[in-house]
């Protein structure tokens, strides 16, 4: 440490890696903190993701960049949830949309509980949550989540955008306007101090580059975390049996545009459908265990309609886990080489920004010391962990039974406790809200999302329960009222991206 000030470097650039120079740069301040972010122009970034959730915008609130400022750059659309098509072969339950959370939801989800509790112990009333949440019916009529000043409620919604663009929205935001300084090298390894903490990373001519704390944004290769420091990783393979990808752009919809995310189950896995202004993003999530890359890339085209188009497609492969610690010595993994999983619920980056936000919040809180760091550790792994259940639990209540893969998932037995705890609550009847607050997972996801997707996927007790005395049932007429009234507040979703041209 010089002066005062301490010395962050970086490695690696994309998302994440400006992410956390944004962040740390933008919480320490110029006069507490030298923030180094070090990349080769020779290393790609995966650069696929194109979905976030809310946590996303409250990265760009924090930095104080407007939506405006970089959504059209990023050839972004808002996002008001995930539709999930085909996961159920159950009639009336073929599709299901996952809502984001807001402060409207809680005039109807209790309603939604009420009804699903009731369709669990015998009774046969609507229970689909499609009906039930604004934000599903915004994004049946393509309509933006931002509503007129009339209506001064706000809504949970996230983004999709052009991964690239945004690394560099980021890039110019902490170079340009937080000081940040951009080194574009190679690295070939990192020198340690006796005691075992990084000293400095080793450039490709052999200079180093000292530091005080080091953050490894590498990707997959995890250079420091795992290669400099030896952390071990924790493989989520037998939870989530996906492991490679398949990525192709399409060209845009007619029509309006879309403001969900769609993701359909295919043979061995799902496909994504993202809609950018300028293109759509799609891709195929599968398990080489049951598919090789030939035949999946045959089959995403297929689903496209593009099966003689001479689009290319990028092949990828994922590993699905995390490295056992986020925070070893003075290293913090975040990003691909912190963990990863599947993007099903798009994630990634919102672990990304808990991380750091969680380690600035201990770091500072000790004076950049390590008081903090297995509290913080515990809470990251557990983090993981949790978002990892909720995930494993799409594929193991999956009605599917056409292929081997979905079989196998159905009966898949790598299941937590508290996952298992969550599906026993639902199948007895029991309520599910207060399961979820006991087992303190409602931090990760909650009760809402739990009940969303139980229900959406029409997963109710093959036998039927005894009937539950004076449980209130909706008043579905009431519902009804409700969120088509609440909806007519919003703009088309086109109408709120031109808003946003206009003003950028």
């Amino acid at each position: 440490m010089t002066a005062g000030r301490h010395r962050f470097v970086i490695l690696g650039g994309g998302t994440a890696g400006w992410m956390a120079a944004c962040l740390i740069a933008h919480r320490c301040g110029l006069a507490r903190a030298e923030v180094t972010l070090v990349e080769s122009p020779e290393i790609g970034i995966i650069g696929v993701g194109e979905g976030s959730t809310p946590q996303f915008k409250a990265l760009f609130d924090e930095l104080g960049i407007a939506e405006a400022e970089w959504m059209p750059r990023c050839n972004a659309t808002y996002k008001n949830g995930i539709r999930f098509r085909g996961w159920s072969d159950r009639p009336g339950f073929e599709s299901y949309f996952h809502p984001f959370q807001g402060e409207l939801d809680g005039h109807t989800a209790l309603a939604f509980f009420f009804n699903t509790r009731a369709r669990r112990t015998g009774r046969d009333v609507p229970a689909h949550p499609d009906r039930f949440f604004l934000s599903a019916r915004l994004a049946a009529d393509r309509l933006g989540p931002i509503p007129g000043r009339n209506f001064p409620f706000a809504l949970g919604y996230g983004y999709h955008f052009d991964s690239h663009l945004v690394g560099e929205v980021l890039r110019d935001h902490a170079v340009g306007q937080l000081g940040v300084n951009h080194v574009t090298r190679l690295v070939k390894g990192a020198k340690h101090h006796e005691q075992g903490d990084i000293a400095a990373l080793v450039l490709e001519d052999g200079e180093e580059l000292t530091g005080d704390f080091f953050v490894d944004a590498s990707g997959f290769r995890a250079t420091l975390i795992q290669q400099a420091l030896g952390e071990p990783f924790e493989s989520f393979g037998e939870n989530l049996f996906n492991d490679a990808a398949i990525a192709m752009p399409s060209a845009c919809d007619e029509g309006p545009t879309s403001c969900e995310t769609v993701s359909t189950a295919l043979s061995s896995g799902w496909a994504w459908r993202i809609p950018l202004t300028n293109r759509t993003g799609n891709g195929y999530v599968y398990s080489s265990r049951y598919l090789d890359a030939d035949a999946a890339e045959t089959e995403l085209r297929g689903h496209l309609g593009q099966l003689d188009a001479d689009v290319p497609a990028r092949r990828l492969s994922m590993r699905v886990g995390q490295v056992r610690r986020s925070w070893v010595r003075n290293c913090l993994a975040i990003g691909l080489s912190q963990g990863f999983i599947e993007p099903l619920e798009a994630t990634a980056l919102h672990i990304v920004h808990a991380t750091l936000a969680g380690f600035l919040d201990a770091f500072l809180a000790d004076g950049f010391g390590p008081t903090h760091r297995d509290t913080f550790n515990t809470t990251i792994h557990a983090r993981y962990e949790g978002i990892r259940d909720y995930i494993v639990c799409h594929y193991r209540m999956n009605r599917r039974q056409d292929t081997q893969y979905w079989r196998d998932n159905a009966v898949n037995q790598h299941l937590s406790d508290d996952l298992k705890a969550v599906m026993t609550c639902w199948f007895q009847g029991g309520d599910l809200e207060a399961a979820v607050r006991e087992l303190g997972i409602e931090r990760y996801y909650a009760a809402m999302s739990w009940h969303c997707l139980f229900a959406g996927y029409g997963r109710f007790p093959d036998k039927l329960l005894p009937p539950e005395a004076d449980l209130p049932l909706a008043d579905m007429a009431w519902v009804d009222r409700f969120v088509s009234g609440c909806a007519m507040n919003f703009p088309s979703h086109d109408a709120l991206l031109a808003r946003l041209e206009k003003a950028g």
